[in-house]
């Protein structure tokens, strides 16, 4: 039996749409129907290069749409929200790309809309539908090794700096802890929970965004060392050390990648995974048979989950004293 097609749009034309729409065009029964941007040249670029049937000037000219089954919204953090609620407003169900918004509030507001209009909303957190992800996160709830007793994260990588770049621009969200410390974080939460306390300390640009900021979650047997860093490359691994050996998503951990796991005998096997996508295909997947079976939450990224996620982040914000304006 036939599925439906999921017909998706896509608000936003940037790096990590690319991304998006080239492994949603991998996806059997959907299709990239259409693409949004500030710009309709832009757009149209976007269109032709990526197989879309139209495209549009406009965000808002696209949430009118009647044939948009699903809408990916990938534009800069601080817009998450606006954009998210544009097209929830129409019922339109939604995925948004990482952070969810730029704090607690912002994500509460676009949960209630949701549920206000049953419509369906998931934080695209692409990290947790990867199988290698989940494969760690069956050995650790199976306590393979059994309990974890130390979390290393890291993720680092050094662009060359320009502050008009979106990773860069403060009054955006840039920085170094929402674009890509929410990876360790989120390895953390997904393993250990909510910790018991917080320490953290950050580095800034002139301008304001954070360089670098380093993290230790304390649980009650156990602490999570997490670290984001646009200033220099890091292995981008999370490393799990448990009571009798240790789990290892090797670098980068919190994409496509594979797992070495290492016994207190010191015996090592590696686990990989065989992928031929860049990864985006799973979320994908997993959002389209909400769709097909009229779900409004996602059973994996939960609304409980994006709260937790975002709440932490500003935690760690008040701790580093990183503020964002309104």
């Amino acid at each position: 039996m036939n599925k439906k097609v999921i017909r998706w749009g896509i608000i936003g034309a940037g790096k990590i749409a690319k991304k998006f729409a080239e492994d949603l065009n991998t996806v059997f029964d959907s299709e990239l129907y259409a693409i949004a941007s500030r710009s309709l040249k832009k757009a149209e670029h976007f269109a032709s290069e990526y197989n879309a049937n139209l495209a549009y000037g406009n965000y808002e000219a696209l949430t009118l749409d009647p044939n948009i089954d699903a809408i990916y919204i990938a534009t800069p953090h601080s817009f998450h929200k606006t954009h998210t609620l544009l097209c929830l407003e129409q019922q339109i169900p939604v995925l948004c790309e990482k952070p969810f918004a730029m704090n607690h509030t912002e994500v509460q507001q676009m949960i209630a809309l949701a549920k206000a209009n049953n419509t369906l909303l998931m934080e695209a957190m692409w990290t947790a539908f990867l199988p290698h992800f989940q494969y760690v996160l069956d050995l650790i709830k199976r306590k393979h090794y059994g309990n974890v007793i130390a979390l290393e994260a890291d993720f680092g990588f050094r662009p060359k700096y320009d502050e008009t770049s979106r990773l860069f621009d403060k009054s955006v969200g840039g920085g170094s802890l929402l674009d890509i410390g929410i990876y360790p974080i989120f390895a953390a939460l997904s393993t250990l929970g909510q910790p018991n306390l917080i320490e953290a300390k950050a580095d800034f640009f002139e301008n304001g965004a954070d360089s670098e900021c380093k993290m230790t979650f304390h649980y009650n047997t156990c602490k999570a060392f997490l670290k984001s860093t646009i200033v220099a490359e890091t292995k981008t691994e999370a490393i799990f050390k448990c009571e009798e050996g240790n789990i290892i998503i090797n670098g980068r951990f919190h994409e496509a990648s594979s797992v070495t796991l290492i016994d207190k005998h010191g015996n090592s096997e590696l686990k990989t995974f065989d992928y031929n996508t860049i990864g985006y295909n799973y979320e994908i997947e997993h959002f389209n048979q909400l769709i097909r079976t009229n779900k409004k939450e996602s059973d994996i990224m939960t609304f409980n989950k994006s709260i937790a996620l975002i709440s932490t982040l500003d935690k760690v914000r008040e701790i580093i004293g990183l503020e964002y304006k309104n």
